[in-house]
This record gives structure tokens, C-alpha cells and sequence, in this order.
């Protein structure tokens, strides 16, 4: 067990990547605090060796006093996986400051929260992973996803600075960049695109499975391969990095 003693963080943790990203650090040994906003959702998921804490991205005390609880249940947090985030699209022209505002309060302010906070006791150790969850569109443009692009823009911008800033020292800051993956989110998607678009909600699902190059969805357990691969103590000359999950280059 490569991760035995370590303790994670896994945002957004009780579904979909994050759950999968969760269930594949505890199966290395690691003790995972899993986050979200429901507790139902979060104790559901929980397995042994998972601990759900809940923790709403947007707000920036909750996620200080959460972080720092538990740091002092469960030690040095030394794996942050910053996964929380929303997926709502409009065009230009129908996208309002308010929706703008949230996607960018959850995708982008979020995970600059989250890591912000995992790296104080991080920085007390002598080893650490900040992963953080973007997206293919995150390295390439979206019709009619013009903010939520922008957030995971922002995401891949932030952890390569990051990355930077702690050059030569134990700790590595890389993204995960994954294309349209089968979890709650795409199927809120298909329904959303079915309705705005006027199709049908197979014709929706085809559209996104066509967006990935080898026409189909990523299975969540995918994602969380790369993200243990990161984990990797072999890994650590990979930093600043953004590894694209979608089957072929965006």
C-alpha cells in the first residue's frame, strides 16, 4: 500500500470522480476525508478508512474550519484532490453575472480555497500531491460553455503557478483534464442540452459522447487511475502538469 499513513482530501468525494478518486486512495492505504454539501450523499458513499466532513467550496470559512478539524482528527493532510465543482453552460449573449458568478464561485475560487488551505499542514511535511480537477475544456474552447471553460481555465493556470512557486521543494501541482465522464453531472447535462437545444435526451448524450475523441464516456474509475498515478512516489518530476483524460489529445 504506496499511501499507507497518508491522509487525503477529496472535494465534491460522496459522487461520481471524486468517489472514484476516493475509493482509489483508500484502496493504497489512505486515510480520505470526502467532502460535499449533503451529508446524506456523503455517508452513503463512505467506505471504511473514508471520513465525511461537510464542506460547501464557495464559502471560505467553512472550508478553513473544516480542513483544520480535520487536520487535527486525522494529521498532515498530504494528498489534496480539488475536485468540487458545477458544469452549467449558456451563450455569450445568455450568460448573466450571476451565472458566471457561481461557476466561478465553485470551479475556480473553490479549488483556490480548498489547496490554499491543504497546503498549511502539507508544507509541514516532507511530501505532498495537490491534484486538481479540470477539464478538456479547461485546454480547449466550449460552444456554449463560454464561463465554465474560463473556471477550468483558470484551474490549469492556477495549479501550473502553483507549481512554480514550490519548484525543487517535496510537493507537485498538476490537473487532471478529463472530457465528458459518466457520472451525475453528464446525465444533468443530457437533460439540460435536450431541453435548450430541442432534442431528444439520447440525441443530448450522443452529442457529448461525440465530443470525446474515441466516442464514448470515461468511466470515473479512468480519472481516478490518473489521479493515483500522480499519487505515485515514482511521480514526482511530474509538476505543473495537465494530464488530458479524453481519449485523444484535445
Amino acid at each position: 500500500m504506496m499511501l499507507k499513513g497518508k491522509h487525503a482530501i477529496v472535494t465534491g468525494g460522496g459522487t461520481g470522480i471524486g468517489l472514484a478518486i476516493a475509493r482509489a486512495l483508500v484502496a493504497e492505504g489512505a486515510s480520505v476525508t470526502i467532502t460535499g454539501r449533503r451529508i446524506e450523499v456523503l455517508e452513503a458513499a463512505a467506505q471504511p478508512g473514508m471520513y465525511p466532513v461537510v464542506m460547501d467550496v464557495t464559502d471560505e470559512s467553512r472550508i478553513i474550519a473544516a480542513t483544520e478539524d480535520a487536520v487535527a482528527e486525522r494529521g498532515p493532510i498530504q494528498i489534496c484532490v480539488a475536485n468540487a465543482g458545477i458544469a452549467e453552460g449558456q451563450k455569450l449573449h445568455k450568460t448573466s453575472s450571476e451565472l458566471w458568478r457561481r461557476i466561478m464561485a465553485t470551479n475556480l475560487d473553490g479549488c483556490f480555497y480548498t489547496v490554499r488551505e491543504s497546503l498549511k499542514s502539507m508544507r509541514t511535511t516532507d511530501w505532498g500531491r495537490v491534484i486538481a480537477v479540470s477539464s478538456i475544456a479547461g485546454v480547449r474552447g466550449a460552444a456554449g460553455a463560454g464561463a465554465y471553460a474560463a473556471s477550468k481555465h483558470g484551474v490549469v493556470g492556477m495549479i501550473r503557478s502553483f507549481a512554480e512557486d514550490f519548484l525543487g521543494q517535496p510537493y507537485t501541482f498538476n490537473s487532471l483534464c478529463p472530457g465528458y465522464v459518466d457520472t451525475p453531472i453528464v446525465t444533468r447535462n443530457t437533460d439540460s442540452i435536450a431541453k435548450r437545444a430541442g432534442i431528444s435526451e439520447e440525441a443530448a448524450r450522443d452529442i457529448m459522447v461525440n465530443i470525446n475523441r474515441h466516442k464514448k464516456l470515461i468511466l470515473p474509475e479512468e480519472v481516478a487511475a490518473a489521479a493515483l498515478w500522480l499519487c505515485n512516489p515514482a511521480c514526482e518530476s511530474v509538476n505543473g502538469s495537465e494530464v488530458q483524460i479524453g481519449g485523444g489529445q484535445a
